[in-house]
């Protein structure tokens, strides 16, 4: 019986092999699932089926309907929770109205947020194609046709040249000293015009304009105490919210590594998988494309770039260089070289708004490390387009850039995706960081013998950039008794990072080594990750993103990281020349 078991299974296995192959011959050898046939027969389930397939047309059919109530009910949430908000603050609550803090923040935000809904939906909507055809057509005609005019280029230029230097002799005249700090504006231009690698290729415009987009941001957010305090407001409200992140490394990793001892890995790392995550939804919604496209074409129109690099030097105002190139990431493998120099020149010459808490702690002033952060984004642009213009079609103008392939059904997956993705950001991060922290330390170590060989075991890279950096911690305007310990803190920045230099900063300040305009420039100069471990971090985390743009990230790393430098410098020499005399705090 056994026997004949066996054979019988033997022959129907034998069966089912040639009815296989019988249907791969006939083109029918993909196995698919059986649908299987169901009629629903309980009465509960039958009226339950019925008003399922009822609901789900009645949607389909009304959906602009649906949508438009769904819309007047969210509205009417909002208008009302604004209200009951409102009565609480003017019958119970005692605090001040203040815009960066309670009933205040609630009335900023939504002043702001309904201003641009009533304004794409409402005026745009029905006003916008009047205006563009009766009135900016025929002003962006006019303007293009007064530029090709040479003589009007010179007279329109030399007037706004005639404005700034009578500004600043007027704002200058009690103390010249401060236009010392012009002297060094003037030679970084120069040096980058001159280690520029196509000078003949540069776009003035992006030049002079971001030049002058900087003086105009010192001037509001320096000389203009409303411009500080409204910066700084909402630097520190993208801070909180980034700072949610720690919340779930804190729960992955423990307290201990995250809040007690601030591990960087587990502390710092970590929120690159929340933004990832966040980026990832924003871009299945269109929100973020939505805002590459309107803000690219506001600052197109100003300095002639292109929407990934005006998105990316506004971004890292407030946002670190590894969590900023998540905007443009689906752009990334056909940036060109001019497009990449200025994401990473704009990346080494700003700070992240979720380590300004750090800065503080080591007493640097919280309002100038945001000023340095936001003056620099459009010096990004001026001096990384002198150091390496463009020479090549972009890919990524508002006219010309192509929409984000969603692959994503659902906004759920999108998240999953974003937050996976961040595993090998943090990876390469970490990989890269090692490397060059241990790199430097080695040839500390060389720099140490060789000199202890000659009785000066204390020589190290630090030490050297300090004497190198004399010169120019005068040019930027510091007292020349002090220029040699700014320019050992150049020096730590450049070649550690800026948490050293900005503690030993706050070390000197406590035993009254520094004046208050040596710790002012000091403060700007230092504000940017130029350092080599930071240059690791950027390569890593762009080169995860897209692999092909490797050997073109390698061959500008230097420039890219000279670039970032000068960019601090400038914003340095400009708060310098608009800070009065006792007014640095």
């Amino acid at each position: 019986m056994a026997t004949e078991d066996v054979r019988k299974r033997s022959s129907v296995a034998n069966s089912i092999e040639m009815g296989a192959a019988e249907k791969k011959e006939n083109g029918v050898g993909n196995i698919t699932h059986e649908i299987l046939d169901y009629e629903p027969t309980g009465w509960f389930e039958v009226t339950m089926m019925k008003t399922g397939n009822s609901l789900d047309g009645f949607i389909k059919k009304n959906n602009s309907a649906m949508k438009t109530i769904t819309i007047f009910v969210f509205n009417g949430l909002v208008i009302g929770f604004f209200f009951a908000c409102m009565y609480y603050w003017m019958t119970y609550s005692s605090d001040p109205l203040e815009l960066c803090n309670g009933f205040g923040s609630l009335i900023a935000f939504l002043g702001i947020i309904y201003f641009f809904v009533i304004y794409f939906l409402v005026v745009k909507k029905f006003l916008g194609e009047w205006f563009e055809r009766t009135v900016w057509t025929k002003v962006d005609s006019v303007s293009s046709y007064l530029w090709k005019i040479i003589l009007f280029r010179w007279i329109f230029c030399l007037a706004i040249l005639a404005a700034v230097a009578f500004f600043l002799y007027w704002d200058t005249k009690d103390a010249p000293e401060r236009l010392i700090s012009l002297l060094g504006l003037s030679v970084l231009l120069v040096m980058g015009f001159v280690f520029s690698k196509h000078p003949g290729r540069i776009n003035w415009r992006s030049v002079s304009m971001g030049l002058l987009i900087q003086f105009l941001f010192g001037v509001i957010f320096i000389r203009w105490d409303t411009g500080r305090f409204a910066l700084q407001c909402f630097s520190n409200k993208v801070a909180t919210f980034l700072s949610y992140g720690v919340e779930g490394a804190g729960f992955v990793f423990g307290d201990l590594l995250v809040r007690q001892e601030q591990v960087f890995a587990f502390s710092t790392l970590p929120v690159i998988f929340f933004f990832s995550m966040l980026v990832e939804v924003l871009f299945f919604w269109g929100a973020l494309q939505w805002f590459c496209l309107k803000l690219g074409r506001l600052l197109q129109v100003a300095t002639a770039t292109t929407v990934c690099e005006s998105v990316i030097a506004v971004g890292n105002v407030f946002l670190g260089m590894t969590e900023s190139i998540l905007l443009i990431k689906p752009y990334l493998s056909v940036l060109t070289a001019s497009e990449l120099h200025v994401v990473m020149s704009s990346g080494f010459a700003t700070v992240s708004g979720t380590i300004l808490a750090a800065y503080i702690g080591f007493g640097a002033e919280p309002t100038h490390l945001v000023t340095a952060s936001v003056m620099s984004a459009p010096a990004a642009v001026c001096f990384a387009k002198l150091l390496l213009p463009e020479t090549k079609r972009s890919l990524t103008t508002v006219d010309n850039i192509q929409p984000v392939e969603i692959k994503e059904q659902s906004a759920l997956s999108a998240a999953t995706r974003g937050a996976a993705q961040g595993t090998a950001l943090v990876l390469n991060i970490i990989a890269n960081l090692v490397a060059f922290v241990s790199f430097i330390a080695f040839v500390n170590g060389v720099l140490g013998y060789c000199g202890g060989l000659l009785g000066e075991p204390d020589i190290n890279l630090e030490w050297i950039f300090g004497k190198i950096f004399i010169p120019l911690s005068w040019m930027m305007g510091v007292p020349w008794d002090e220029c040699e310990l700014v320019g050992s803190l150049i020096g730590l920045k450049t070649v550690v990072n800026e948490f050293v230099a900005y503690q030993r900063m706050g070390e000197m300040k406590e035993a009254g080594l520094l004046s208050p305009r040596a710790e002012l420039i000091a403060t700007y100069a230092l504000c940017g990750f130029t350092n080599p471990s930071s240059a690791g971090i950027l390569i890593g985390a762009i080169s995860s993103m897209a692999p092909n743009q490797t050997e073109t990230l390698s061959s500008m790393a230097v420039r890219a990281f000279f670039a970032g430098c000068g960019i601090c410098f400038m914003t340095a020499c400009i708060a310098g020349i608009l800070m009065p005399v006792g007014s640095y705090g």
